[in-house]
């Protein structure tokens, strides 16, 4: 057995189910799920439809490279949401499984054994199970109320970026929805660019965010305006589960660096990840589209407006700038709290110290929850009622 398997460290939810063994709700109390990130709104129809009409494409292999016609419908999103003049989609854009599977592969195709991979705390844990199982160990940028909830570039020593082959960045953030602004962004690129370290932005949020006129930027975008108009050692990565709720789909792409592109499409060529042709077929109705994509942002919004007063009644938060999670702070500490209010009231929430690590000294995870607000809207209400009432008793 591969050795670095040990260093794997459990998964928040199996953490979670560990948490509430032997737990049961009071009878007859709906149990309201806000801890895993899953949509749950209805797939665009034009997409369900496209699966059904491409169903014959079963018959054939994929090309792991990606249909043509997909990769060119990527490149052009790109080009319309980020004004990415230098994209081209032979050389830049790569489809791929959903984000979890290229964001854990790609370490795996750029990083060298002994070396540092950089990422938030808290973080997607993807992140530390790529590193690990490259044969690295991670560094961690702490993410605190204090700084806003973002990494930066100097939280990280000049011996550290020295050592470093990647680092992993997260815009808008899980847990906290913080996002990057461009002048940020610059200057972890010229950090990368100095010390040779590859960006990875995971944006598989990017698409969520409370006001039409204020669509968070991306890292491509960082580098167009930074003069690396090659994106020279910066990747981004983007998916259709949370934009269009296709998250069973797995479709998703990577873009950037065309040379880091290449070594990826020839790893992956190995891996047999290639993305079956229907869902290809599927994927370019949905690139394609925004009309769903801004009623699926208004929904949220919509929760987002009637959730936030009733939680705020007591308990301590700030309004995410992107992404459907709240990150609020708890009033003891957030395993008891989750445990105590599965019990009581049915609702499920993530401690925060399962998406974090021990880093000068304490956790920046602990003392808070996650709520992703991903359920119909009368749910997610009932939800926040059921969590204030509780945290009232506390």
């Amino acid at each position: 057995m591969n050795p670095d398997l040990a260093l794997l460290q459990p998964y928040p939810f199996e953490r979670l189910a560990e948490l509430f063994a032997g737990i049961e709700p009071p009878p007859g109390t709906p149990v309201h799920k806000l801890s895993v990130g899953e949509p749950q709104h209805a797939p665009p129809a034009a997409v369900q439809q496209a699966l059904r009409d491409n169903l014959h494409l079963l018959s054939r292999y994929p090309a792991t490279r990606g249909q043509e016609r997909l990769r060119e419908m990527q490149a052009n999103w790109l080009r319309r949401r980020h004004s990415l003049r230098n994209i081209d989609h032979q050389r830049h854009v790569l489809p791929v499984n959903g984000t979890r599977e290229a964001l854990f592969a790609i370490a795996q195709t750029q990083v060298t054994r002994g070396a540092l991979v950089g990422c938030p705390n808290p973080f997607y844990q993807i992140y530390e199970g790529a590193a690990l199982l490259a044969g690295a160990t991670t560094a961690l940028m702490d993410t605190r109320e204090e700084n806003g909830f973002l990494p930066q570039p100097e939280q990280l020593s000049p011996q550290q970026w020295r050592a470093m082959d990647l680092l992993y960045l997260c815009t808008p953030g899980n847990p906290a929805g913080a996002v990057m602004d461009e002048s940020l962004l610059m200057r972890f690129i010229e950090h990368a660019l100095e010390y040779n370290v590859l960006l990875v932005s995971d944006e598989c949020y990017s698409e969520i965010y409370p006001r039409e006129d204020a669509a968070p930027t991306g890292l491509l975008a960082a580098c167009e305006r930074a003069g690396n108009t090659t994106y020279r050692n910066c990747i981004s990565m983007h998916s259709l589960s949370k934009r269009s709720n296709l998250p069973g789909l797995r479709s998703g792409f990577a873009s950037g660096d065309a040379t880091v592109i290449a070594a990826f499409l020839r790893y992956r060529g190995y891996h047999g990840s290639a993305m079956p042709p229907h869902h290809q077929e599927a994927s370019i109705v949905a690139w394609d589209d925004e009309t769903h994509v801004r009623e699926n942002r208004e929904r949220y919004r919509e929760k987002f407006a009637a959730v936030m007063p009733i939680l705020a009644e007591t308990l301590d938060f700030g309004e995410p700038d992107g992404g459907f999670y709240l990150w609020p702070r708890t009033p003891i500490d957030d395993e008891t709290f989750a445990r105590e209010l599965y019990a009581s009231d049915g609702v499920v929430v993530l401690p925060g110290s399962y998406l974090g690590r021990k880093s000068n000294g304490s956790n920046p995870g602990s003392g808070r929850v996650r709520l992703a607000l991903v359920a119909e809207l009368a749910d997610c209400i009932d939800a926040a009622e059921r969590i204030r009432d509780f945290a009232q008793r506390l």
